[in-house]
Formats: C-alpha cells, structure tokens, sequence
C-alpha cells in the first residue's frame, strides 16, 4: 500500500503547483518521474519484509518422522534443522513443552520447515509412545512421505508396527532409516537381519510392492550423519545428514495439488494465542490464500455440511526452524498457520466463501481405558488448588478434548467427567498439566472398555515385548500369568548373552500398574514395550495382583511413634508429619486384605521417668508414589486425590462403616 498512497499525495503536490500561473510541464514530468521510482522502491520494500510464499508444488516435500519410542527422532530432527542452517537452542529442540523435557519423550506432534538445494521440506516430529497413537494418525494425512526410524540394535519392536501401519494405509511410501549403527553392538550383518524383519513386517502388513522396494539409510543421529552405504565412520566431507536430504528430495513425491482451484485446508492441529486467538495449522488442499481473503469454517454432520462461522485470515504463518515467519500468501501442498478465526477446530475445514463442501475428516481409533475426573471433597480439599469447582474442571477437560482428538469427554452425575483415552500415560501427562495449572480434583481408577458383538464380551488386547536378564524370567512369567498374559515367542536376544526376549499378548486391564511391579522385579534391567493389537474375547477374572491397604482411621499430623508399630504389617506410603484423615491410605498391607490404623497416634507421656533413654525411632524411607505409579496401584473401591502440592491414595467411602456395607454389594 505504501507504493499507491505514496503516488496519490505526489500527484495532488503536482496538481496545486500546476494550478499556479509559474507551473510548466517540465514540474509534472519531474513529479511523475519522482514518484515512479519513489513508488517501485517502496513497493520493494514492501516485498522484502513479507515474500510472496506461493510456492510451486513441486518444490514443496512433506515429510514425517515415525517410529518407536526413543529410537532417535527428535534427535534427528535437530540435526536436519542444524543441517539447514536452523539455530538449535538446545538438545531436543523440537521438543517445546516442559514435560516433554523432563520425561525426555514426545507427547505432542510438532511441523517445521527447511530448505534444501532450492526446496522446501515440511518436517513433521510423531510421538513414540502407543498412548499418543492419536498425534500419529492425524499427521499422517498431511504428508506424502514418510521416514521410519528403526534402533538398528533393537529392531523393529510394537510401536514400529503401529505406526508403519497407518503410514501404509495411507499410500506414503516409507523411507528406513537404521539409526545407531555406530553402536559396538551393532554390524553389518545384524543390519542386514534387521532390514530383512522390517521387510517381513511391510509384506505381513499389506504393503504393495512400490512400498515394498523402499530405500535404506544408515545413521547415527548423536553423530549427525546419515549415509547410503553401511559404515561406522564416514568420512568428514559426508559426515552429515546430505544424503538423508536428497534421498527425501528423490523419493518423496511432491504434493498433487491444484493451485487453481479455491482455497481449502483440513485443521490437523490447533494453539491458542493471547493476542491471536486460535492458531489453525494444517495442509493447503487446494487453491491458494492471502493475508485479508474472506474465509469460512466447515464441519461434516450426519445431515451433510455444516457452516460453523464466516471471518477473514487476519494472519498467514509458517513454521521455519525452530520459529514462526509471517507471510503474505501460500498454496496448495503447503503446511501453514491461518488465524483469524474463533470456532473451527481439529478436523474441521477452512475454505474460500464459494466452497460449500468440507474435507473428509481424520479418522482415529477408539480409546481403550477410561478415568472418571470430579471435584476433591477430602477433609483437606482447598488448601493447596485455586480452581476447586466441577465447572472449572469440566471446562478444562472440554477444552483440551477441543486440540486432543484422542481424549473423549463425557460429562456424568455430580459434577464428574469421564474421560476416555489410549493409556494410563495419556491420561497421567493431562492430569499432572491440570495439577500444575492449580486444579485439584479427586480421579478413579482407570477402566477398559468394552465391546459386545453379537452378545460377546470383547475387551482390549495388547502385544507386549519384554526384554529382561535369564533370572528374572520366571518372576516376570509368574507376574504376567495372574494377569491373564499368552505367551507366543521366546527366545534369546542376538547378540546379547544372558538376555530372554518375550513376545506376548495381554489384556490392557491386566497390565494397569504392571510396569512399576515389572521395574522392582526386574531390579530395573528391563524392557517391556506395550501397543493395541485388537479386541479379543473376554479372557476373565485376573489373578491376585495386588495386596491389601492400611487405611487411616485418625485424623491430624502422622507421628513416628505410630509409623514405628506399623511398620511390621506392611510397606508404608507416607512419612512422619504428612496430615492424614479418616478413609486415606498411608500403606500397604502385608495380606490380601485392608487393615484401619491409628497412624497419628502419640507417645503417652507420665510423670515417671524411665530407667533407661527413650528408644530412638528408626523408621525404613516410606515408598512415595508417582502420580502414574498412583494411577496403576489404585482398586475400584479406591480414588486418587491430585493437588498442586501432594498426590494422595483415598477410599471412595472415607467412612468406615460406609465402606463395610458397600463391601458386601457384588463386584462388577
């Protein structure tokens, strides 16, 4: 605009001084020649600080970066972003959200571009973890490649099946990528046998035969380099991550799209903004659009297209590295950022005014295990949180079913909330978000949900892989078995002596709480990784996996005095000076059934001394519990209470006659 307005004040300069006898044409040549060049600087100007970003199709990549948990993805992303000339702040760089740098995992998905040899590379970072399957599979759809990161020691384990299933179903032919090669126990021959298990893993999955031909790189992402050929130690004028870029470049098609057609863009991801409000990100379908282009919000219903709102983009943005760059335009085959609008969300379309059609809608699994939220009505609710009531919690659970479309909720009876998802860590990485925001909420156990087909009771079933030493395979097997598990492979693991690998299937209601038992069995040597496999007849009750509780029956300050007689009875959960009440549970016990305690009681003091010193209390550091430790040792009759400060374990009935009356009604 500067160029135009510019011009008009010349021109009216030009026409009073004209209007003056003195004037000659010689003054209006100079005023035009002069705002000629004035307005075609300006309109440079204009262009350098904003580019035009429609780019061509066929300069664009979109890319995703699949496997299983921490097999080097995020690490790898920092070293293509460092590659392109990207400023890296630190390790993990695409990793923004604090818990994902504290656990050292990915919870969310997360696009950024890079240019290399004159294209323009979408990367997309996917989660490992089968509890965030569903970041996996709403991303999946943005890209035409896919690049699958394999542990060249490990191998190809459950999630890596998961998520080259969703990438197959959608067409994208994947690149390998073997990561970690320059690992000692790693050799060309255990790459070799690698390859040939993910070979048979495309084949057993579908794959059609240009799937099946699918490149293989070697690399190691710590070392920052990637290369074509198997080899430990590259050369220093290729010990980078080149190679990796032009395979992509070479086999990854472009995006098929038409820049002709009006604007339409499928909303894969959603932030929001204090000043900008909704940040709609997501791949331009068709079409092309610009800053200021009026636009509409579009959603399928069981009756046909529903029109949500009209507004118009008020700005364009595009991740670039680790930031975000405005621009003026972008089109089809493009993954951008539009905001301006306030209702649309995840899953709904954004389009030009004249389209009246929405995209067809991302389609995920269902959840698997669901937790009942409501508000913490203990004796000490109130004294840590600062949002206590039911409708503040239901509008934080609404809102975050709003940008997590694996999260389901359902508002229930008395200010409760049922809140269905994939797993425990799911649910866990929520509420610990919730807690830290300043909720308090009380939360049940998690249950599996079920399935009736033609009057079978299905329930979930999981495959399970479990690595442990030679002498705690019989532990883990007697564990799993009460836990209603198959085995159905066992073997020794290559190239690592004194190891068993166990293959096996498992309900996902036997394997709540699994892992921290799993953890003590195994002394921490361990590996069990856990996805979906399919829903399976009801394989029914599970064994004994959980001892009894010491239930508080006094309320106040917990002494040593009392902790010291307890001692004896079980594994106790809390040390002295925690403020108890009636119904919380400070233990647990050393039988099968609950035990009510007296942990507050004090020493009696009289006015005769002793002959000999007061005996000095020498009590075992308690076992303080995770909040997803919390989450898999709680039974059915039992709730867990979730402040800012203090996780605490609870009876759902704090009275204790209460919880004897409902003892006695049937079990589900």
């Amino acid at each position: 605009m500067a160029g135009p307005l510019l011009l008009r004040s010349l021109w009216s300069t030009g026409k009073r001084s004209l209007s003056s006898p003195s004037a000659s044409s010689l003054h209006l040549k100079s005023y035009l020649s002069s705002a000629r060049a004035l307005s075609t600087a300006a309109n440079a100007a204009a262009a350098a600080v904003s580019p035009n970003s429609t780019l061509d199709p066929g300069r664009l990549r979109n890319v995703a970066v699949i496997a299983h948990v921490d097999h080097g993805k995020t690490t790898l992303m920092d070293r293509l972003l460092r590659q392109c000339g990207a400023d890296i702040p630190h390790e993990r760089a695409m990793d923004s959200i604090s818990l994902e740098r504290e656990r050292g995992i990915t919870i969310a998905s997360k696009v950024t571009g890079i240019s290399w040899r004159e294209n323009e590379l979408n990367m997309v970072d996917t989660p490992g973890h089968a509890d965030f399957g569903g970041e996996v599979e709403r991303v999946v759809g943005m890209v035409e490649g896919a690049i699958l990161v394999v542990d060249a020691g490990e191998g190809p384990l459950a999630q890596t099946k998961f998520v080259l299933a969703k990438a197959l179903k959608y067409g994208l032919r994947p690149i390998l990528l073997l990561n970690k090669v320059d690992r000692p126990a790693v050799s060309e021959e255990r790459c070799d046998e690698v390859e040939s298990l993910v070979f048979d893993l495309f084949a057993n999955l579908g794959a059609t035969d240009e799937q099946l031909d699918f490149p293989v790189l070697y690399a190691s992402a710590k070392e920052g380099w990637a290369s074509s050929t198997f080899t430990k130690d590259p050369p220093a004028d290729v010990r980078n991550m080149s190679q990796l870029l032009d395979a992509i470049i070479r086999h990854v098609p472009p995006p098929k799209a038409s820049l002709d057609a009006p604007f339409q863009m499928l909303v894969t991801m959603m932030e929001k903004d204090f000043y900008l409000g909704r940040i709609l990100t997501g791949r331009v379908s068709s079409g092309v659009v610009s800053v200021g282009d009026k636009v509409h919000g579009l959603r399928i219903t069981d009756s046909g297209t529903e029109k949500i709102e009209e507004g118009k983009v008020t700005k364009l943005m595009k991740k670039k590295g680790t930031g975000m760059v405005l621009i003026d335009s972008a089109g089809a085959g493009d993954i951008i950022s539009v905001a301006g609008m306030t209702k649309p969300s995840i899953g709904h379309t954004v389009a030009n005014t004249e389209v009246t059609t929405a995209l067809p809608t991302i389609e995920l699994d269902p959840p698997t295990i669901s937790m009942t939220f409501g508000v913490n009505d203990s004796p000490l609710a109130g004294r840590d949180g600062t949002h206590l009531t039911g409708g503040k919690i239901g509008a934080r659970l609404m809102s975050e079913a709003e940008t997590n479309l694996a999260i389901n909720v359902i508002p229930g009876m008395a200010e409760t909330y049922e809140v269905q998802g994939r797993g425990e860590l799911q649910l866990g990485i929520l509420i610990e978000n919730m807690r830290r925001e300043g909720f308090e909420l009380s939360v049940s156990p998690p249950k599996v949900m079920y399935k009736t087909e033609n009057g079978v009771k299905l329930e979930p079933i999981e495959e399970v892989t479990i690595e442990v030493n030679e002498e705690h395979v019989g532990l883990v097997m007697e564990a799993l078995s009460h836990r209603k598990a198959e085995v159905m492979d066992m073997g020794p693991v290559p190239g690592s002596a004194g190891r068993t690998k166990l293959s096996l299937t498992c309900p996902s209601r036997g394997l709540v709480g699994y892992r921290s038992v799993f953890s003590s069995d195994t002394r921490g040597t361990g590996f069990m990784h856990r996805a979906f496999l399919k829903y399976e007849k009801h394989r029914g009750l599970l064994g004994n996996v959980r001892k009894g509780v010491l239930v508080s029956m006094g309320f106040g300050s917990i002494t040593a005095h009392a902790l010291m007689s307890l001692e004896p009875r079980g594994i106790l959960f809390v040390p002295p000076g925690t403020e108890t009440y009636d119904g919380m549970i400070i233990g647990e016990h050393s039988r099968d059934t609950d035990l009510d305690v007296n942990p507050v009681r004090a020493k009696e003091l009289s006015n005769v001394r002793a002959a000999g010193k007061d005996e000095n209390v020498k009590l075992t550091p308690p076992r303080l519990m995770t909040l997803e430790e919390a989450i898999g040792y709680v039974a059915s009759d039992e709730l867990i209470e979730v402040t800012p400060k203090a996780i605490r374990l609870r009876k759902r009935y704090l009275d204790v006659n209460k919880r004897k009356t409902m003892s006695k009604r049937p079990k589900e």
